[in-house]
């Protein structure tokens, strides 16, 4: 993600009419001295008026009491047999890594066993650790890679930890900082890509290189494998295990952020598989390989096939190793054996109004949360070789959001939650072997939600589509336009908003009186991969057009007016906030920009956005410029208009989205004499996730600043 003269270089040339310097560049420097000393005179004007309003010390206690909840469900995941979990709360702060037993979990009170201490491990070597996950050796499951980031940010230092001993392990593998994907290839082999020196990352800031490395050797011992190129986004290992000793190993070349060429190493080298590039492979059973299709895929059964097999987008499906890598094509028509078996055979095809939004596997099953309406239900699939593949549907919450959390080593047990915007978060354990699954924990009810009940509606947008949007609102409310309102929404990259328990919002909004809305408008997932194509490059103003109708159909219906109603969204959704205030100022009396895109001029050019090209169109093509260009918010900014009051925020530890883009948005807001607010938190990268007591400062700023503008 290194800055490159010659892209700002053609940015330019495909766009004559911006200035040749653009203003405020000076702010994407995110540690100069000079951006700095701006963000800390910005972040000395807002903490005054945030947390200096009488409501933010009850709100900040609310939500640390919430994000620190000693009787919070702690998720599970499995190594081995046993099961671990990651904690955080007021005195864990930045978390303890724990496991116990499968039996003890399932008990009202399980007994832990700490395993590593990141507390401690931070105070030891001076470091601002933040925990980013563990991969375990499988079959022995005595060993785990453990990633550790430097104050939240994607990139992470990699070392190898003993589950035994409870310590890293003395001459083990260590990894240095980098954005890096690393796999167990055996016990004592990684494949692994990385920054490995000049050259060797992508455009993105991701590695194209991907090497292996033996137990002892150093990095510059390891050996390539494969070799992508500066274009490509990123270039991925991916090694998939069955429980009958199969394994395939994957090299995943990201042509762009949805287009993924795959190839499979083999032991006569690097093998091309013939699967389309929008397609995701989910997991490896009974030497099976399961894929989701992003597009139709016409299927050749054998070389020179006139009439081959067609599976729509959506498409649920299993295929052999040898059929992905086309084996079959190279015999002679007349050779072929057609076998009663269905290969590829298709688990499940989604309708127009339906969407598979995560698929996991297990021994012997597969598992798949699809959305009806964006209503969820879990199905689980078992291979009965002839006779193809056998649905069920576990029985659960009607008009529910469901997760799956994790998958047994060994055997078909699985952890899911249900939950909705009213219902409490359910932990359910199912063996996938019936159509029923055991409630094993439940989150406490964290706000009275009573006062208010949920609906779904439906906006027209300018095209004529029909866009639903879930709204939860006090019961018996007046229609009078005064209910102060949140409307939320993404519309981007295949993301789903589903009917989430939210207990920062429950209490923090919520049961002071609020409303808060839901919208699944174009460019999400909701409804497969044709809702989010829907809204792509080109097509990007639709996902606008879709949020300024559910809006619209909030005032039309007296549910709120634009003095009462509130937008937030962050990442993606925080270019829609942008676009929103620039587009429709007249819409909103608040807006919560976080962790935003907003420069779509330059976006490319600052860490990580060349990555998203496949989603947004690059700015060095003339044709494409001019459509970003269209709605590109920092770029839209203009003197005397009324913008409304609002609150930007970002990371400086942010290494996914670039922190330039918030600050820049700011000022350019200053200079044309528009009111705003602005925070950058110094921690806590993308996922705003350092600790506690941060984010739950992050939440109590969000709501004070949404209650002086929707409330008073």
């Amino acid at each position: 993600m290194k800055f490159k003269a010659f892209f700002a270089a053609a940015l330019l040339a495909a766009t004559p009419a911006m200035a040749a310097v653009t203003p405020f560049e000076w702010l994407e420097s995110v540690d100069g001295d000079k951006a700095m000393d701006w963000v800390r005179a910005e972040n000395g004007k807002v903490l005054p008026v945030l947390t200096g309003d009488a409501r933010y010390p009850g709100l900040e206690a609310e939500a640390l009491k919430i994000l620190s909840a000693k009787d919070r469900i702690p998720m599970p995941t499995f190594h081995g047999a046993d099961i671990y979990n990651f904690w955080q709360d007021a005195t864990n702060v930045r978390g303890v890594w724990r496991r116990t037993t499968l039996d003890s979990y399932r008990t009202d009170a399980p007994v832990w066993e700490t395993v590593l201490d990141i507390d401690a491990l931070a105070k030891a070597e001076n470091a601002n650790w933040i925990w980013k996950g563990a991969d375990c050796r499988p079959t022995t499951h005595d060993r785990c890679l453990v990633s550790l980031s430097n104050g939240g940010k994607d990139a992470v230092e990699i070392r190898e930890f003993d589950l035994k001993t409870r310590t890293f392990v003395e001459g083990g593998f260590r990894l240095p900082e980098s954005k890096q994907t690393v796999e167990w290839l055996d016990a004592d082999t990684l494949i692994l890509t990385r920054d490995w020196g000049p050259r060797t990352t992508t455009e993105s800031g991701y590695g194209f290189v991907v090497k292996t490395l033996k137990r002892g050797q150093p990095l510059s011992a390891a050996v390539e494998v494969y070799r992508g190129g500066v274009k490509d986004v990123s270039v991925t290992p991916a090694v998939y295990r069955d429980s009958q000793g199969g394994r395939v190993v994957v090299l995943q070349r990201a042509v762009d952020f949805f287009h993924t060429e795959y190839a499979v190493l083999t032991d006569g080298g690097v093998v091309k598989t013939q699967l389309p590039q929008r397609s995701t492979i989910q997991g490896f059973v009974g030497g099976d390989v399961i894929v989701t299709l992003e597009e139709s895929w016409a299927f050749p059964r054998f070389a020179g096939d006139s009439a081959p097999r067609l599976f729509p987008a959506g498409t649920l499906m299993s295929i052999t190793v040898d059929k992905a890598l086309g084996k079959h094509l190279a015999a002679p028509k007349g050779d072929v054996v057609i076998s009663n078996n269905c290969d590829p055979c298709t688990l499940f095809v989604p309708t127009e109004r339906q969407s598979i939004d995560q698929v996991a596997v297990t021994d012997g099953r597969v598992a798949a949360v699809v959305y009806d309406n964006v209503r969820g239900r879990l199905m689980s699939f078992e291979d009965r070789g002839e006779f193809g593949w056998r649905a069920e549907t576990m029985e659960g919450l009607d008009n529910a959001a469901i997760s799956i959390v994790a998958t047994a080593d060994s055997g078909n047990g699985l952890f899911f939650t249900e939950e909705g915007f009213l219902t409490p978060t359910r932990l359910r354990y199912a063996p996938l072997k019936a159509a029923k699954a055991t409630v094993v924990k439940t989150l406490p009810a964290r706000f009275d939600a009573s006062t208010h009940v949920v609906e779904q509606k439906e906006a027209v947008s300018k095209d004529g589509t029909k866009i639903p949007y879930f709204i939860v609102h006090p019961r018996g409310h007046r229609h009078d336009g005064q209910d102060p309102t949140l409307l939320h929404a993404y519309g981007g990259f295949q993301i789903s908003k589903t009917p989430l328990y939210d207990p920062v919002i429950g209490k923090l909004w919520l049961e002071r009186g609020g409303t808060y809305v839901v919208a699944n408008i174009r460019g999400g997932g909701e409804f497969g991969p044709a809702w989010h194509e829907a809204a792509l490059k080109a097509n990007r103003q639709r996902a606008y057009d879709d949020y300024f109708a559910v809006a619209e159909d909030l005032i039309r219906r007296g549910i709120t007016s634009p003095r009462r109603l509130g937008a937030y969204g962050r990442s993606n959704g925080g270019l829609l906030m942008g676009v929103a205030m620039t587009q429709r100022p007249d819409l909103w009396n608040a807006v919560v920009v976080e962790s935003p895109l907003l420069d779509m001029m330059r976006y490319h050019l600052l860490p990580a956005g060349a990555s998203w090209i496949g989603e947004y169109g690059d700015p060095t093509k003339p044709d494409e410029a001019a459509w970003i260009a269209a709605y590109s918010p920092f770029q839209a900014i203009r003197p005397g208009v009324k913008y409304p009051l609002a609150y930007i925020t970002t990371s400086t530890k942010d290494d996914r989205v670039h922190p330039g883009h918030a600050r820049k948005f700011a000022a350019r807001l200053g200079e044309v004499g528009a009111p705003y607010l602005y925070f950058e938190n110094t921690d806590g990268g993308h996922a705003n996730a350092a600790d506690p007591a941060a984010n739950a400062r992050r939440w109590a700023m969000h709501y004070t600043y949404l209650s002086r503008q929707l409330m008073d």
